[in-house]
């Protein structure tokens, strides 16, 4: 009783904070700067990578929600860590993706990229100081990352996100190219997907039966599907994404208890909508959808985590987040 007592006080303060994070800026900004050429990213690190770091075996790039609280993130994965027995051996690198509010609360110099609301979410260029796409800057990551005179060691890059995160590692995994410099010099990639509110799919199917597509002519547009594509992605053929896609190493780690139809930071468009009532269940639909699309077999798996609602940190320290993100 106590929990469902509760629930709604918990709705209500994140509902609060997504807002005052959207009207006033990010509260807490991340103190590292990583140069990508036109500008800069405000990112957080668990380990000074200026310098060599020989015992670093796995990155972990770890990409916030909506609240872009990048810092959070970047403690809740150095638990996981911790208590994996990873943290010494594994570099965890947090970008924040900065908007235009948070710039003016924080006077930012104008080298530090930032994005329109939240349009970093699906790839969209940044607003100043050039107009890069969010994808690019996590290209720029692991192409900083495939340097063996920094990591001569490393043998895996994780890209994990959850929420708003795990939209941005869906897509992101859909649609660069960045990874296949890695694999070819022997470092793996895996995508760990949590909780996110919607997918990407690659044609108009859809698993609701009383979905209408004429009450609703965005939902098979970029980000709920592949028409309109960004900038990031153009010249690619939509069949070849999607076979890339499914070939990739991905996990989709679910919080058992993220079923409520009505939380406060759930897309509840009729786009999002169209693919389920509640991020468990929309998880669930697409699994089966890629299942039904490619019957040959899938390199990705759908783990739940009992007892967790939507709940970034307790979804990472969790048993399976852990091993999701650092395997054994």
């Amino acid at each position: 009783m106590l929990v469902r007592s509760i629930a709604p006080i918990i709705g209500l303060l994140l509902a609060f904070s997504m807002a005052q994070a959207a009207e006033h800026g990010v509260k807490e900004l991340s103190p590292g700067r990583l140069n990508i050429g036109p500008g800069e990213l405000s990112v957080g690190l668990s380990q000074d990578w200026k310098r060599p770091l020989p015992q670093v075996q796995r990155a972990l790039i770890v990409i916030h929600g909506r609240l872009r609280n990048a810092q959070t993130y970047l403690r809740s994965a150095e638990q996981a860590a911790t208590q994996a027995g990873q943290l010494s051996t594994t570099l965890i690198i947090a970008p924040q993706f900065l908007n235009q509010r948070d710039g003016t609360r924080h006077a930012l110099p104008d080298v530090v990229l930032r994005w329109h609301a939240n349009d970093w979410m699906a790839g969209a260029p940044a607003l100043s100081p050039a107009p890069l796409s969010s994808y690019a800057a996590l290209d720029q990551i692991l192409e900083r990352l495939n340097n063996r005179k920094r990591f001569p060691a490393l043998r895996e890059v994780v890209i994990a996100g959850h929420s708003g995160g795990a939209q941005v590692v869906q897509r992101y995994a859909l649609t660069t190219q960045a990874d296949k410099a890695l694999q070819t010099d022997g470092i793996k990639v895996r995508y760990v997907i949590a909780n996110p509110s919607s997918y990407a799919y690659f044609n108009a199917q859809r698993p609701i039966p009383t979905f209408d597509s004429a009450n609703c002519p965005g939902f098979n547009t970029w980000k709920y599907g592949l028409k309109d594509l960004p900038a990031y992605a153009m010249g690619q053929k939509k069949r070849q994404l999607e076979q890339a896609y499914v070939e990739r190493d991905i996990t989709y780690l679910l919080g058992a208890k993220d079923t409520d139809p009505n939380h406060p930071a759930l897309d509840k468009s009729c786009e999002a909508e169209a693919q389920g009532a509640f991020r468990l269940e929309r998880a669930k639909n697409y699994f089966e959808y890629l299942r039904q699309q490619h019957p040959q077999g899938l390199n990705q798996r759908l783990i739940e985590v009992p007892g967790v609602g939507h709940n970034g940190d307790q979804m990472f320290t969790s048993p399976e987040g852990q091993k999701a993100l650092f395997g054994g």
